[in-house]
């Protein structure tokens, strides 16, 4: 095969792919080179925390495709040994109660993903329905918002909406079913090896390492398509092939990774498949949150006789409110939870970093503002960002206070060092109602 690149490689792939949408690839680890792991490489994120090896970026570009090389072949061979990831945790509400397991694999772990993911996202990216919008090439969090506020305003008669939520689903899915529905696209001997590998590795927390049964460690270059692959066979092909000709009227399937709506144009079509769902997950290893997997009566105001509800959805509340010239609108705001979030590890980073210099501080705390009003910065958000930004102040001020024994600083000084290290006022990124 001569020399072409990564891009030509993966076009080809993915013209085969849709060209046979049956077959099962026996062979892919050959389009794999030291050009293709030079690009996963390039692909990889280099700032992030080092895994169990402590290998950092900057450590393993030393002799950079010498080690390349040596990967690759041990990535042929069947050599490689696929360490255990380190297990973090972070805290899913503001409290700090709920934790989220991430898990952090090696440098050169997450180089061989990427490689994979390289390898096999041309295929499945044929497969995958409309419905995910999850880590997927070209789509984003915000369109899967602005596909679920265009189905809302299809439906005439008022919609319902079902929440969909699983419980620990990274913990929970199972590995025989993920390798089924991976087989059916791809059975190349390499390839199949090494994803049994990376899920046998372990976990390392505390110094300790076990090996569950279960589950993908959430936080790996991989997981994110092999979840998408495993929800596509449980969720999303179900959904079109067996419940959408049953339904009596419009419905819309939104998912991003498993986090997933459901907005129904027909009451009664929400309340059987409600019923089915657990059912169905439960056939792939899979729980349903019985209280957070609900269903929502969400028309218009006056198109029903209960008035509408609301429902969180991708960091987001939305509802129904009277937009400037008096017309009912769907109106989304920052979740009380996130915000919260926010609030509070801004308030936690300015206690930890309280005598750094202020103009490092100051940068700092822009970068933050900015990625928050990146994702958040949605039409009909300002209220929530402005809460934000004055809380921002708020926090800062205080712990700058406390740099000299707890004196609290004055408003008047500190809006004079305000004045010359402004932080970032509210812009709306996302801009479509």
């Amino acid at each position: 095969m001569k020399s072409e690149s990564v891009f030509t490689k993966q076009q080809r792939i993915a013209e085969l792919a849709a060209l046979h949408p049956e077959l099962s690839f026996t062979s892919l680890a050959y389009y794999v080179d030291l050009e293709w792991m030079r690009e996963a490489y390039r692909r990889t994120r280099k700032d992030a925390k080092a895994g169990v090896d402590g290998v950092t970026a900057s450590e393993y570009e030393i002799g950079l495709d010498k080690r390349l090389e040596d990967l690759l072949n041990r990535f042929k061979s069947g050599t490689y040994y696929a360490p255990p990831v380190l297990r973090v945790y972070i805290p899913k509400d503001e409290k700090g109660i709920e934790v989220r397991p991430i898990g952090i694999p090696t440098l050169e772990d997450k180089v061989l993903q990427r490689a994979v993911v390289m390898l096999m996202e041309p295929i499945f990216e044929v497969d995958f329905s409309d419905s995910s919008y999850s880590f997927r090439p070209n789509r984003s969090q915000h369109q899967a918002l602005q596909a679920l506020w265009l189905s809302i305003r299809e439906m005439r008669d008022g919609a319902t909406v079902l929440e969909i939520d699983i419980r620990k689903f990274f913990d929970t899915l199972k590995h025989s079913f993920l390798r089924e529905a991976l087989k059916r696209r791809v059975c190349d001997g390499v390839v199949t090896r090494i994803i049994g590998k990376w899920l046998k590795a372990g976990v390392m927390e505390d110094g300790n390492i076990h090996y569950p049964e279960d589950g993908c460690p959430q936080g790996g270059v991989i997981s994110p398509l092999l979840s998408n692959v495993y929800l596509h066979e449980v969720l999303d092909a179900w959904w079109e092939r067996d419940i959408l000709p049953r339904l009596k009227g419009k419905a819309k399937l939104i998912r991003f990774a498993d986090d997933a709506v459901i907005v129904f144009e027909n009451e009664q079509d929400a309340v059987r498949v409600q019923k089915v769902l657990p059912k169905r997950f439960a056939k792939y290893g899979l729980e349903l949150h019985p209280e957070k997997t609900r269903q929502v009566a969400f028309g218009k105001p006056g198109s029903r006789k209960e008035p509408p509800g609301t429902f969180d959805f991708l960091g987001f509340t939305h509802f129904w409110a009277k937009s400037r010239r008096g017309y009912w609108i769907v109106k989304r705001k920052t979740a009380k939870g996130r915000l919260k979030r926010a609030i509070s590890r801004v308030y936690k980073w300015c206690r930890e970093n309280r005598h750094t210099p202020i103009k490092e501080q100051w940068k700092k705390l822009c970068q933050k503002v900015r990625g928050h009003y990146q994702y958040y910065g949605i039409t009909t958000n300002s209220r929530s960002l402005k809460m934000f930004l004055r809380e921002v102040i708020y926090a800062w001020r205080k712990w700058l206070g406390r740099r000299s024994r707890g004196i609290p600083m004055r408003w008047d000084k500190f809006n004079l060092l305000l004045e010359r290290y402004p932080l970032p006022n509210p812009k709306i990124y996302h801009s479509y109602v």
